[in-house]
């Protein structure tokens, strides 16, 4: 699938005065139609969705259109994020949508699975290997209920406190944090024998 979005977001094309908009500016001026102040809208925020959705989905291919995707809906409608302190949970929770409404129709193609994951005998230099070790963690991640891929993806991945991850997903804090316990619960049945040390070394790498 092509490019969703037919806006030019080559920084040349760029005005310097929207580069120091603020997100309410850039908001207000999208619901103009401005491709200029959409551009910078969108660049501020694209990695962040890029890398949610390409998580959920297990790095299919399909990680583009759907970001853009994301971005589409906010350049049909600006007017659906009311408060410009929302934006970035609002196109976090739209990406993780179109991920799970995608996927429940389509099966997601799975990151070739590491060898041997639960294996007792991984050696010591694998688990140094931290793109061994971050590919490992990917598969199991890749496998739990989405609810919990989300929320685990928010609050490990991206960073963010129990009480901003619950608001994007627009649930209560203690259902996030049921969700976290599930998800870490998960992981370490599917990691198997070495499931701690992997989770340890994911850690000190970051």
């Amino acid at each position: 699938m092509g490019a969703l979005l037919a806006i030019n977001i080559e920084p040349r094309a760029v005005a310097m005065n929207w580069q120091v908009a603020s997100d309410a500016a850039l908001l207000e001026a999208s619901g103009r139609q401005n491709q200029q102040a959409f551009s910078v809208l969108m660049s501020r925020y694209y990695k962040d969705v890029y890398r949610v959705v390409w998580r959920l989905n297990g790095g299919h291919v399909d990680t583009d259109d759907i970001t853009q995707e994301t971005f589409l809906k906010l350049w049909v409608n600006p007017g659906q994020v009311r408060e410009a302190k929302a934006l970035k949970g609002w196109l976090l929770r739209v990406g993780s949508n179109l991920v799970m409404d995608r996927y429940r129709r389509k099966p997601t193609e799975q990151i070739e699975a590491a060898e041997n994951v639960a294996d007792g005998a991984m050696i010591a230099p694998q688990l140094m290997d931290q793109s061994y070790v971050a590919k490992t963690i990917d598969v199991a991640i890749a496998d739990l209920p989405d609810r919990q891929k989300l929320a685990l993806t928010l609050v490990h991945y991206e960073q963010m406190t129990n009480i901003a991850a619950a608001s994007t997903m627009a649930i209560s804090v203690d259902a996030l944090e049921s969700l976290l316990s599930r998800a870490r619960r998960g992981l370490k049945e599917k990691l198997g024998p070495q499931g701690k040390l992997l989770l340890a070394a994911v850690e000190q790498g970051q």
